[in-house]
């Protein structure tokens, strides 16, 4: 009897450790490259994240009504400046912050290419920390699988820099402006990298 109630009790302790254990999103330790995702744009459609591998890309939670904001124009403005050697701006709306990007995908492209002229990706809205966080978030920010630039997104415009290989190699603040010399000398670093 005391050898069936044993068993019992571990595979049920067993059962709620694994359920309860996997229940909020993580970091796969499998994935090992922002390349392997699949997103929806900003207009509901899937994109595999592969096909930017041998590209430097400037990952970044946006907002509409932040007072970081206008950041969109300086991204847009290096990604003019460096999308011809292989460099992309992955923009990442994001409502985490104060409500600060409360409408629906429509209304942030409008917002975006009519006030900002922004041409570079941007996706669908998720929510970048939390309870909810999405997987790719999570990805970048969990010590498990960015134990050089994990830790929290703090707010909105914080920004990740992954080379050609898919790998992450820099991370910034809001505070660091797009234009920065902080920000364009790691891209051009990166962007000499084949």
């Amino acid at each position: 009897m005391l050898k069936i109630l044993s068993i019992s009790l571990l595979i049920i302790f067993g059962g709620l450790f694994v359920f309860f254990g996997n229940s909020s999103p993580t970091a796969s330790t499998k994935t090992k490259s922002v390349l392997e995702f699949k997103m929806k744009d900003i207009d509901g459609k899937e994109v595999a994240l592969k096909k930017y591998k041998g590209d430097v890309l400037l990952i970044v939670n946006t907002a509409s009504k932040c007072g970081y904001t206008p950041q969109y124009e300086g991204l847009q403005a290096i990604y003019e400046k460096y999308k011809a050697q292989g460099f992309y701006v992955l923009g990442f709306p994001a409502n985490n912050f104060g409500g600060q990007e409360p409408g629906k995908e429509s209304e942030i492209k409008e917002f975006c290419e009519s006030k900002y002229k922004v041409t570079f990706p941007m996706f669908a809205k998720i929510s970048v920390k939390g309870e909810d966080q999405h997987p790719f978030y999570n990805f970048l920010t969990a010590k498990e699988t960015n134990s050089k630039f994990s830790g929290d997104i703090t707010w909105n415009f914080n920004k990740f820099l992954v080379n050609r290989k898919g790998e992450i190699v820099a991370r910034f603040s809001s505070k660091d402006t797009p234009e920065s010399e902080t920000v364009t000398q790691a891209i051009e670093k990166y962007l000499k990298e084949k």
